[in-house]
This record gives structure tokens, C-alpha cells and sequence, in this order.
């Protein structure tokens, strides 16, 4: 029966409740799916009686063990995936976890990315022009950039398991979804553009070296800007074939480029090896590639079969190609070229070899501008400088200006290829393992490699060959491929493969990787690629990037842009392990030990400096689409909770922030209300005034500290699920209200308590709230109600206490919402004791926001009889010119009175009540009953004293809950009340009569004129002596408390100056009176506040915090 009964309970609201319709995460360790009966079975006899009821969150350590072996996250990989295409039945089997080693699963990928289209491409041209010593910089700061990003990587991939993903993975977990998104993208953007830049590589091999017949546009005859324009249409019209065929042996299967993956990295290191076996080659017999000169340029060998001007044949001399190249005829006396003429034809040995001494000349630097001619240094050569210079295509030309920087963006992309062990995690029997071993000896291996190669072809290679780009000099080979053995067409044939091979590996990886982020759901437009099987829709978008890659149709273009996208993601990769060293989280364990935080921020430096070497603006470039895909994430909200390393620096800089603050209270300059809103609840925790936070959001425009609090009666343990209801309506209404701050709901035994918990303890350190906002208490004259009023002192007094400033909005429901607009208006501020400039600071503020922003300020202050108005007026003005505030000015002079009877009548009406509540112990509604009466027999004196004053008009409690017909809104009804309030001017000994305008809102209830007073208006009452005789009491004129008298005086007097100026004003702000210092006078004191604000639509009370919060000095 117990159990039956508990069932039901949890049935309702507990733990395997389906009522939130989400279904519980899986994971090995919870488990809750047992009933009660299958527990105590299931642990019968194991003495887990104790733990029993406690076995779903803290299960046996056993189960927890066999959960986690058994536990597996990793996603299925491509080559499972081709096999599962294969064979239907494997669909319906659990796919095991591939099975790759540190060789094949990342040392070898590593090496086949790596090694590419620029070592083969572009390694002779950044010698030749670098210089070898510059050079040799460039690639030893991109291998340096690669390896510290390599130990960094290890560091995070070896920190926990790494699911398909890789890279990004490895990012987002460290440092959160909105950088790892960025980021993801980025590299994404990077890998696509690196398959065009393969693609480029594959069609430049092909048409140059390979059929150079197959070109669509001929080139033959075309100088200049025509010949390059016709180069880049034959690279856009074959690259885009190339690109669709490897897109669509991508899309039948990547198993084809798994299997051909091993052939294109066995063409790599054969072509590696034939350039060493060259170079050892030159040392004793180097290869005959002669270059032709005409003075110091070098020529185009294709115009031409002997290097010379005339050759003698027989007895005769025999004019070449060479002359007829440049002269009108093959005859001797042919008017030639002035250049050709005045210079001699020399031939010198393209590859001298590595014991030449070569390498002193190719030490440094040989920059050259586009379409200059290529020159050999130390030849002679006669030249003319006014001459032009004319057979511009008989000579090697620079086809681009070189300079260092864009050397660095040329050559970074060839060490690009670091992450191809981590982004095949997935696939990697051990990842922890092999991801750190494989990737650093991959990078050590190449690294070697490229910069033996630079020291090597420096050495062996003349810097004209060097600085020749497509081998135009030498008969048009491949400049690397002639250094080559046993002939330069294995290295033509291993590079075409090679990019062949890196251009299908970028294609299958790339869509993957999108897949993999938008399998995360943290950017909305990716979710039309995500699917668990092969990412076709992926595959289609990453074609269409790489087209426009290929449209650019120069490798030396591309190279720059990837370079931007990959330094990009190395440099975050580095950032991650910083920061999660540098911050000592508990799960920052990594096997890998090799790893400093000094180190990763060294790498990303050099990511950092080596995007803006490349080129700046690309940089830029970069650095804003990962800005604006980090704020598009950020403003969707993605709900993802990583442990990311954001986090953790947050909480680091948070609390650095807060003990900061810890130093001592602000300057004047910074002093800002850091607000506490308290906030009441009705029985469903529902807020009643919202208006409260649109007033804060008004005052703050998301600045500074907001809490917002609110208290909820009654003990933790029962009461909180109420206390999350109020929260979360609380976090709802500030989002709709736009504030932006903290809530907090205190539970209490009762809510005065509740409310002195949340003044007192609300923020944190020096974080902490120097200004309340609360709303005056409604019908606190009602019985019922008498509570608030208690607990609205009590919260006056301990802000007095605790000198904090104090807001209190009179009539809240009157103030505007954030969705309101002022065209005009004022905002009125009754200076009538200073108490720090808060009162000055508010309406400042407050029109800052669009609500109020066209609302103009006028500035009140009271002048008594023995001051000098006009004095004060300017020194008031001069005040404001300091503290650069624009306002009006005016200046009230309150004359001395004499005391009217209505206010002695007032004061004994407040009296009576105040005794009454304290000496007569009635019941609630003998109580009401008893007040009603003295109320009615008081006011019915005042009437007899003075009965042509009276207005035959209803009250306003009656006219606004339905007597009349007319219902007036409750602004104009205000507005009657303050026009008839104004006392006609009598002699200082005739009594004023009361009106309408007595009768304060908290009175509409109790404190009524009947209708048949009304329709006869016959002041004949009975005397209120009878009453206090009834109640033994007596209270004359005489005998009431001065004190108070005169304080109801000066309010009432006050409150008809304020409604005789600002009555029409949007808003009033003015000083609000101190508390009574016994708990005598407290009804009197909320009396006292009713009469100054009587007549008032929107008003503000302010009580400042014992502190100057306005200066004038800069």
C-alpha cells in the first residue's frame, strides 16, 4: 500500500513525472528507471539497504563502472558508414568503434596534408626571392606557430574523450559555444578554401607542365595582361570540372578516397625522396639545364634552340631563332632590338650543384615587381635608361610583386595540415594516445623536410632558376622536378597526384566538420545539414564555396585567405589550453604533460602575428566574419552548457572585479543607483506591480546592478516550488521588461523578515545594491492591509539604517511602459532638503531613455520668509551650470499661516484613529465598523463649521466603483481633486473648509460621503463629543500633539504649492520625510505622506543615502 501510494505521489511531480514532456539525458551514471520493488530486489543482499532509497542519483559504484566501460559516444565514421551503405543488414547491428592506429590514423594523414602543392609548387620561388636566410625565418616561425598549436591540441585532445569533431570539438568544449562556433566555421571556411587551393595546384601541374596543349585559351603570342587573363580562364574553366568530378566521387563514397588515400601519399613521399636523391646526385655529377641570358635577363627558352646569336656552318655565319626573335630579318645587317644589340648571349648552368658555393648568392632577398624582367646578379649588361623596354615576351617576367609578407601568406598554408589526426577522432582506436604522437612527429618530420629543403635548393639551384616560377627558363619543367633523379616527371606525376589526393581528402573532411557543428544545433540556419548519415547538403555547400575559390583562379590569391582561416582557429586552439591552464579548472587533467601555458600563448602570438604578416586586411577580414558568427550565436542564445573555459575566466574576472570593489566605496564621479527592486507577489506568485521594472529599466538603460527581489512566506523545505514560480515569473517579466540584472526570492517565516534578509544580504562583496525601490503601500488604511503598512516602515527605517538611498513610487500603475513615449511634458524635482544630489542625479537618468527623453526638468526649492529668493535662484542656477544639468529654475516662497481648523480636525481624526487601533482590541470588521463611524461623525463637524464651502458632489471611491454613470479615469479624477483643493483666501482666524481633496485614495474605502448627505447636503450631524465620550477619550484641540499638528500643517500646506505648480507635470520628484523614530507615530507618518502627495498622478519619493552623489568637478 506504501508503495502504491508513493508511486502516485511521484506520479504527480516527481522524478520520472513525463509532465514537462522532455525526456531525461542518458547517461551511465543515473539510473532511475527501476520502481521500488525491482530496487529493493536488486539490492537485496548486497548491504546497500542503507543507500537504497538514495540508488538513483548515487548508484553502486559496480553499476557506475560497468557503464562507463560500456560507454561509448563516439560517432559512427565515414568508412563504417560506406560499409553500412554495403550491406542493409549491418544497419540493424550496433556499429562497433573503429579500430586506427597512430600511424595510419594520424601520422600518415598528417604528412599526406602537410606535404602539398606549395612544397612542390611554390618552395623554389620563396627561396629564390626570399633569400635563403629569409626563408629559412618563414618557415621556421610556421612550423614554430604549428608545433606549440600541436602541444597545445595534444593538451586538450588527451583532457577527456574527443568524438568526431576534432578540432572544433576541441575548441567549443574549451571555450564555449559561441567561440567554438565562430571558430568551427572558421576552420571549416579554411579546409574548403584549402581544397580549391589543391584544386588550383592540380590544374596548374596539369595545363604547365603536363598537356600544356589542352589550354581552352591559347597563350601563344599573348603579353602581358592577356596571357595572365587567358592563364586564369583555363585555371576557372578546368578547375570547376576538376571540382565537380572529386564532388562527385566524394558522393558516391568516401571509401574510394580512403583507398586511394595511401597511393596519392606513397606519390608524395617518392617525389620527396627523388628531390633528396637529386640533391645528393649534384655533389658529383649535376644535370645538365642550361639558362640563356641576353646581358643579365634571363630568356624564355621556348623561342628559341640555341643559345646564341650566330653559329658558324661551314664557312658561313648562320643567324639563329634567337636573332630572328629579335631583329626584322635573319639576315646580319637586320635592324635588331637595341638591347639585344648592345649585349652578348651568354649560357650558364641552371643547377651548378650543391659543392658550386651557389649558396652565397641565393643568401638574401631578391624582391621583384610585377612584369619586371628577370636578372641574374654580378652580369654585365649594357643598358640604355631611357629606352623602353620592347620583346617582352621573349623574357622571364615576375608575374606578381613579391615582398616578405605575402611570402608568409604563400607558404603558412603548407603547414596547415596539423589537424588532420584530431578531426579523424572519431575514427582513432585510442585518440588520447595517438593524437599527440602522431601529430608531433608528422610535424617534426615535415618540419625538418622544408627546412632542409630551403638550406638544400639555395645550395644546388642558380637564383634566376630559383626565382622562376613556372620553369620558363628551363624548357619549362617544373624548377623542383629539375633537381630531381632519375627525371623531373616524378616529380611532375607525384605533385598532380598529390593535389589530387589533398583536394578530395579537404572535400570529404570539410562537410563533416559542418556536419559536426550543425549536429550541435548552436547555429539555426545550419540545421538543413545535419544528418546522421553521409552530409550530402554539406558536401553541396562546400563545393559552392570552393567555387569561388576556383573563380579566383590564383594559388598565390588563395593561399592568404586559408592562411587567415587556419591561424585563425590555431590561435584559439592555444588560447584554450592558456586558459584552462591558467585557470586550474578540476577537470583540466591532460595524460599529455608536455604542455605549458607560456607555451600557448607564445603560439598564439605567433598565430596572431602571422595573420597580420600575411595580410591585414584579410585579417580584418576574418576577424569580423568570426565576430559576427560569435554575436549571431550569442544573440540566438544558444543553451549549451560545456564547462567551457569562458565560464571558468568569467568566474576568475568576476571575483578579481569583486574584490576590487572590496577596496572602498566608489568615487562621487562613478557613483550610479545599483538598485534593489522589491517586488510583491499575489497567491499564484505573480508580480503585482511589473510597472516597478519598467520605472527600473527606465533608470538604469541596462547599467550597473539590478536585483530584482521578492519574498515568499513560509519554510524552505515546504515552500520551494513557490519560490522557483516566483523566480521564474520575476526572470520572465525582466526579460519582457528588458532589464537586465539578478533576481533573488527569499523564503522567510514571514515576509518583514524576508524583506530585511534581501536588504541585508542581497549582492555580493562590494557588489552590492546602494539604492531600494519600493512601491507605496495601496489601502493601507484597510485593516486587512495593515501589515504592508508596518512592514513599508520597517523597510524605511533599515534603509535609513544602512544608509541606502530609498525610491517609493506613489500611484506605480499611473507610470509609463518601456513602450510609452513623452512628446512633451516636465519632470518636476521639489528640492526641499539636500541629501546628496540623488534627487538632482534621478531625472538626469531617467532621461536617458526614450520615455522620458523629451520631457524637460524644472528644479523647485522652497524659500522661507528670512531668505532672499532672488539670491537663491541664482545661486541654484550656477549650481546647475556646474553640474552641467539643463533645467528651470523657480523658487516657492512659503509665507508663515496660521493653522486652519480643517488641519486640527485632520490631525484629531488621525489621532483618534491611531488610539483606536491601539487601545481597542475589536475584531477586524468592529474595528472597521467603529473607524467608520468617527470618520463619518468627524467630518460631519467639519460640515457644520463651515457648510457654504461644501461641494454637492460625489466622492471618488463612489464615482470609480459605479455610482455614477460617467466613470472618470483615475488621472482625471486626480485632477478634479487638485482643482478644488485649493483654499479660497480666508483671514489666518477663519477655518478653511475641508473638500474633496481630503479625502486621500487610501480613505476611498472607509472614509465615504453617503447619498442621502449628498442630495440633501444637510450638515446637521451629531456632535462628535458624543463619541468621545463613548470611548472615554476626549481629545480637544488643546490637548492634540503639537507635533503633529504642525506637521500635518506644513503637509498640507506644502502639498498645495506642489499641486498648484507641477499638477499637470509627468513626474514629481521630491524629499521624502524621515521615519518617526518610536513606533508610535507610525500611522501618523503614512497619514503625513498621504497629504503630501495628495493630488498627485505620478510621484517619487526619494530619501537619499547619506552620501554626496553628484559633483561638480571633472
Amino acid at each position: 500500500m506504501l508503495n502504491n501510494l508513493t508511486e502516485c505521489e511521484e506520479g504527480d511531480g516527481g522524478p520520472n513525472s513525463q509532465g514537462d514532456a522532455t525526456s531525461k539525458e542518458s547517461s551511465p551514471f543515473i539510473n532511475s528507471s527501476t520502481s521500488d520493488v525491482e530496487k529493493s530486489q536488486q539490492y537485496d543482499g548486497k548491504n546497500m539497504a542503507l543507500f537504497e532509497e538514495e540508488m538513483d542519483t548515487s548508484p553502486m559504484v559496480s553499476s557506475l563502472l560497468s557503464s562507463l566501460a560500456n560507454y561509448s559516444n563516439l560517432t559512427q565514421g565515414s568508412k563504417e558508414h560506406e560499409e553500412a551503405e554495403n550491406n542493409e543488414e549491418a544497419r540493424k547491428k550496433t556499429v562497433q568503434a573503429p579500430r586506427m592506429g597512430t600511424l595510419m590514423g594520424v601520422y600518415l594523414p598528417c604528412m599526406q596534408n602537410i606535404l602539398g602543392v606549395i612544397l612542390f609548387l611554390r618552395m623554389t620561388w620563396l627561396v629564390g626571392a626570399g633569400g635563403v636566410l629569409g626563408t629559412f625565418i618563414i618557415v621556421f616561425m610556421c612550423c614554430s606557430t604549428t608545433m606549440l598549436t600541436a602541444i597545445s591540441m595534444s593538451a586538450i585532445a588527451t583532457n577527456g574523450v574527443v568524438p568526431a569533431g576534432g578540432s572544433y570539438y576541441m575548441i567549443s568544449r574549451s571555450l564555449g559555444p559561441e567561440f567554438g562556433g565562430a571558430v568551427g566555421i572558421c576552420f571549416y571556411l579554411g579546409t574548403t578554401f584549402a581544397g580549391a587551393m589543391y584544386i588550383l595546384g592540380c590544374i596548374e601541374i596539369l595545363l604547365i607542365y603536363i598537356v600544356p596543349a589542352a589550354a581552352i585559351f591559347k597563350m601563344e603570342g599573348l603579353e602581358g595582361a592577356e596571357a595572365e587573363a587567358a592563364l586564369l580562364n583555363n585555371m576557372r574553366v578546368y578547375g570547376t570540372i576538376v571540382l565537380s568530378f572529386m564532388a562527385l566521387v566524394v558522393f558516391v563514397g568516401v571509401k574510394y578516397v580512403n583507398k586511394l588515400a595511401l597511393v596519392f601519399l606513397a606519390c608524395v613521399i617518392l617525389s620527396i625522396l627523388a628531390v633528396y636523391a637529386g640533391v645528393i646526385k649534384t655533389s658529383f655529377d649535376p644535370p645538365f639545364f642550361p639558362v640563356c641570358l641576353l646581358g643579365n635577363r634571363t630568356l624564355v627558352s621556348k623561342g628559341f634552340d640555341i643559345c646564341a646569336k650566330t653559329i658558324e656552318q661551314g664557312n658561313a655565319t648562320v643567324t639563329t631563332k634567337l636573332w630572328r626573335a629579335f631583329c626584322d630579318s635573319e639576315f646580319l645587317n637586320a635592324t635588331c632590338d637595341e638591347y639585344f644589340t648592345n649585349n652578348n648571349v651568354t649560357q650558364i648552368q641552371g643547377i651548378p650543384g650543391i659543392t658550386s658555393g651557389i649558396l652565397a648568392e641565393n643568401l638574401f632577398s631578391t624582391f621583384m615587381e610585377k612584369n619586371s624582367i628577370l636578372e641574374k646578379r654580378g652580369v654585365p649588361a649594357v643598358l640604355d635608361p631611357e629606352a623602353t623596354v620592347t620583346n617582352t615576351n621573349r623574357y622571364v617576367m615576375a608575374d606578381i610583386t613579391s615582398f616578405f609578407t605575402l611570402l608568409v601568406g604563400i607558404y603558412f598554408p603548407s603547414v596547415t595540415g596539423i589537424m588532420a589526426g584530431s578531426n579523424r577522432s572519431g575514427d582513432l582506436q585510442d585518440a588520447q594516445k595517438s593524437i599527440p604522437v602522431g601529430t608531433i612527429l608528422a610535424i617534426t618530420t615535415t618540419s625538418f623536410i622544408y627546412m632542409s629543403s630551403v638550406i638544400l635548393f639555395g645550395a644546388c639551384v642558380d637564383g634566376v632558376v630559383l626565382r622562376d616560377k613556372f620553369g620558363e627558363g628551363v624548357n619549362g619543367n617544373l624548377v623542383i622536378g629539375t633537381l630531381a633523379w632519375p627525371s623531373p616527371w616524378v616529380i611532375v606525376f607525384g605533385s598532380f597526384f598529390s593535389t589530387c589526393g589533398a583536394g578530395l581528402q579537404s572535400l570529404t573532411g570539410a562537410p563533416r566538420l559542418l556536419q559536426a557543428i550543425a549536429r550541435d544545433s548552436i547555429i539555426p540556419f545550419l540545421r538543413w545539414y545535419f544528418s546522421n548519415g553521409e552530409p550530402t547538403w554539406a558536401l553541396l555547400l562546400t563545393a559552392c564555396i570552393c567555387e569561388t575559390g576556383i573563380l579566383i583562379a590564383s594559388l598565390d590569391a588563395v593561399a592568404p585567405i586559408l592562411s587567415m582561416f587556419f591561424l585563425m582557429c590555431y590561435m584559439f586552439v592555444n588560447l584554450a589550453c592558456a586558459l584552462q591552464t591558467l585557470l586550474r579548472t578540476p577537470n583540466w587533467r591532460p595524460r599529455f604533460k608536455f604542455y605549458h601555458w607560456a607555451l600557448s600563448l607564445l603560439g598564439m602570438s605567433l598565430c596572431l602575428t602571422l595573420m597580420f604578416l600575411c595580410s591585414w586586411y584579410y585579417a580584418i577580414v576574418a576577424m569580423v566574419i568570426a565576430s559576427c558568427i560569435y554575436k549571431y550565436i550569442e544573440f540566438c542564445g544558444a543553451e549549451k552548457e560545456w564547462g567551457d573555459g569562458i565560464r571558468g575566466i568569467s568566474l576568475s574576472a568576476a571575483r578579481y572585479a569583486l574584490m576590487r570593489l572590496e577596496e572602498g566605496p566608489p568615487h562621487t564621479k562613478n557613483w550610479r543607483p545599483q538598485i534593489l527592486v522589491l517586488m510583491s507577489l499575489d497567491g499564484e506568485q505573480s508580480v503585482e506591480q511589473p510597472r516597478l521594472l519598467s520605472l527600473t529599466s527606465q533608470l538604469k538603460a541596462g547599467k550597473g546592478l539590478t536585483i530584482v527581489g521578492a519574498c515568499v512566506e513560509g519554510t524552505y523545505l515546504n515552500n520551494q516550488p513557490q519560490a522557483q514560480k516566483a523566480d521564474q515569473s520575476l526572470r520572465k517579466l525582466m526579460e519582457v521588461e528588458k532589464v537586465k540584472g539578478f533576481s533573488q526570492v527569499v523564503i522567510s517565516s514571514n515576509l518583514r523578515d524576508a524583506t530585511s534578509h534581501l536588504i541585508q544580504a542581497g549582492g555580493l562583496g562590494g557588489l552590492r545594491h546602494n539604492t531600494v525601490l519600493v512601491s507605496f503601500p495601496k489601502n493601507w488604511k484597510q485593516a486587512e492591509e495593515h501589515h504592508r503598512c508596518r512592514n513599508f516602515i520597517e523597510v524605511v527605517r533599515e534603509t535609513t539604517a544602512a544608509h541606502l538611498a530609498l525610491l517609493v513610487t506613489k500611484n506605480i500603475s499611473a507610470y509609463p511602459s518601456n513602450g510609452e513615449r513623452f512628446t512633451e511634458g516636465h519632470i518636476d524635482v521639489w528640492w526641499i532638503v539636500h541629501d546628496g544630489g540623488l534627487l538632482m542625479l534621478l531625472p538626469f537618468l531617467l532621461r536617458q531613455h526614450k520615455v522620458w527623453r523629451k520631457c524637460k526638468i524644472r528644479i523647485f526649492t522652497v524659500a522661507q520668509m528670512d531668505d532672499n529668493s532672488i539670491q537663491m535662484k541664482k545661486d541654484l542656477m550656477t549650481f546647475l551650470y556646474h553640474l552641467r544639468f539643463d533645467a528651470e529654475v523657480e523658487v516657492v516662497e512659503m509665507h508663515d499661516s496660521d493653522i486652519s481648523a480643517y488641519t486640527y480636525e485632520k490631525t484629531l481624526v488621525m489621532e483618534q484613529r491611531s488610539q483606536i487601533l491601539k487601545e481597542m482590541h475589536l475584531t477586524k470588521n468592529e474595528r472597521e465598523r467603529e473607524i467608520q463611524s468617527i470618520t463619518d461623525v468627524s467630518r460631519g463637524s467639519i460640515r457644520r463649521k463651515n457648510p457654504s464651502n461644501l461641494h454637492p458632489q460625489r466622492s471618488i471611491a463612489e464615482e470609480s466603483v459605479g455610482g455614477s454613470g460617467e466613470e472618470k479615469p483615475e488621472e482625471e479624477v486626480q485632477l478634479i481633486q487638485g482643482k478644488n483643493a485649493t483654499p479660497t483666501p480666508t483671514s489666518p482666524t477663519s477655518p478653511t473648509a475641508p473638500t474633496p481633496a481630503a479625502v486621500t485614495p487610501g480613505e476611498e474605502v472607509q472614509m465615504t460621503w453617503t447619498d442621502e448627505t449628498e442630495k440633501t447636503n444637510n450638515p446637521a450631524v451629531a456632535n462628535p463629543e458624543s463619541v468621545k465620550d463613548m470611548f472615554n477619550m476626549k481629545p480637544e484641540w488643546e490637548n492634540l500633539n503639537q507635533s503633529n499638528v504642525r506637521r500635518m500643517h506644513h503637509a498640507q500646506e506644502l502639498n498645495g504649492v506642489i499641486v498648484k505648480k507641477s499638477k499637470e507635470a509627468k513626474l514629481v520628484l521630491l524629499n521624502m520625510p524621515g521615519p518617526p523614530k518610536n513606533r508610535n507615530g507610525e500611522e501618523n507618518y503614512m497619514e503625513f505622506l498621504e497629504v503630501l502627495t495628495e493630488g498627485l498622478n505620478r510621484v517619487l519619493l526619494v530619501r537619499g543615502g547619506g552620501r554626496e552623489v553628484i559633483t561638480i568637478y571633472s
